[in-house]
């Protein structure tokens, strides 16, 4: 019959086996098993009560520990920034489609964007295009119109073609610094767009420009129905021939278009007199006299 030392030694030796850290999970009680213990037989109660007796404090304090980790970890809630990228809104969905889609029409219509695309040939016929609907190419023109009209009626329309196209130029130039869009095609701008700092793409300058120079042109003068009809399709073809040339997108031609149509009423709205149109000339050319 074995002495009460040697029973003592032997539950000191299994205590210290499985207080290791290998054995921890052994010490932990299982989930609901305390019915099925307290049900059991005497026999199977005798070693579960003994190892149950025998546990440290520590390692109680680290199984009580251990569940109130639990919630602390399920608990945490995501940033609400993190909630607003996981489920963005319609709108946000929509606009960034949107922008997809322009992006990939843009560039899949600028065919004359470099020497080596499909239309690559026809690049420079497509840029002379484009010219026509240059800032400084218009400006220059109606200067030497200017310089040759003889009638005051000619004078007070070329006096505000002229001022319209300062305007136009100075707001398009202005949006385009506060919006900062980069064309389609990595390019840098040419030395006339960079004189009328016309460089970057929305709006598109050209396409506003041509807007309102036609619909100025269909207002103050007397037209053929042919020419009317030409003069429409040139500023569309303005238009298209920058997206063309991978200059700008489309929402940046359409926004043009509209931007040109807004410095025409606004022209309107602010009609100068032939009068006034007369001592603006007279101040430009230095025969102005306050006196007479």
């Amino acid at each position: 019959m074995p002495s009460s030392y040697n029973v003592r030694s032997r539950a000191r030796e299994r205590n210290s086996v499985l207080s290791r850290p290998e054995f921890v999970s052994l010490n932990q009680p299982p989930r609901g098993g305390g019915v099925v213990g307290g049900g059991g037989g005497g026999g199977a109660g005798g070693p579960s009560e003994s190892r149950g007796g025998a546990r440290r404090p520590g390692q109680i304090k680290h199984q009580t520990s251990q569940p109130s980790e639990e919630p602390a970890d399920n608990g945490t809630k995501m940033p609400e920034e993190d909630c607003m990228q996981l489920n963005p809104s319609f709108k946000g969905i929509a606009i960034n489609s949107l922008l997809a889609i322009d992006i990939c029409l843009s560039k899949r219509m600028g065919a004359c964007a470099n020497t080596s695309s499909s239309w690559g040939g026809c690049r420079s016929m497509v840029g002379m295009l484009a010219l026509t609907g240059h800032g400084i190419t218009w400006i220059i023109g109606t200067i030497v119109c200017l310089t040759r009209s003889n009638t005051l009626a000619g004078q007070e329309v070329l006096v505000n073609l002229l001022l319209a196209l300062i305007v136009d130029i100075l707001t398009v130039a202005g949006v385009q610094r506060l919006v900062k869009r980069k064309g389609p095609w990595e390019m840098a701008p040419s030395f006339l767009d960079c004189i009328a700092m016309d460089l970057y793409s929305f709006p598109a300058a050209h396409a506003s420009r041509a807007a309102m120079v036609s619909k100025f042109l269909l207002s103050h003068l007397v037209l053929a129905v042919p020419l009317r009809i030409l003069l429409v399709l040139w500023a569309l073809l303005v238009g298209v021939s920058r997206v063309l040339l991978g200059k700008h997108h489309l929402t940046d031609m359409v926004c043009g278009f509209a931007l040109g149509m807004l410095h025409f009423s606004l022209m309107e709205s602010v009609w100068l007199s032939s009068s006034t149109c007369q001592n603006i000339i007279s101040i430009s050319t230095l025969s102005w006299s306050p006196f007479f």
